[in-house]
């Protein structure tokens, strides 16, 4: 999907999340592309506040988002 479409998606989970999930999930826009995605949730993952829902598009070379979540590191 294109970030449009993805930040929309985003929204919705977001919105139908409980509130217990949402503290322990980091649910962000990532690439599509498995090597591209890889790179940029390690990058996140070392400083999630440097980054906002735009900073994933400096890591896509083809414009192509998904939604994904993951356990928030202690």
């Amino acid at each position: 999907m294109n970030y449009a479409e993805a930040l929309q998606h985003k929204k919705e989970s977001i919105d139908k999340a409980d509130e217990s999930l949402l503290k322990l999930y980091h649910i962000i826009i990532a690439p599509s592309n498995t090597e591209e995605s890889y790179k940029y949730i390690q990058d996140f993952t070392e400083n999630p506040k440097a980054f906002d829902d735009e900073s994933c598009k400096k890591y896509s070379t083809n414009d192509e988002f998904e939604v994904v979540s993951f356990k928030k590191e202690k």
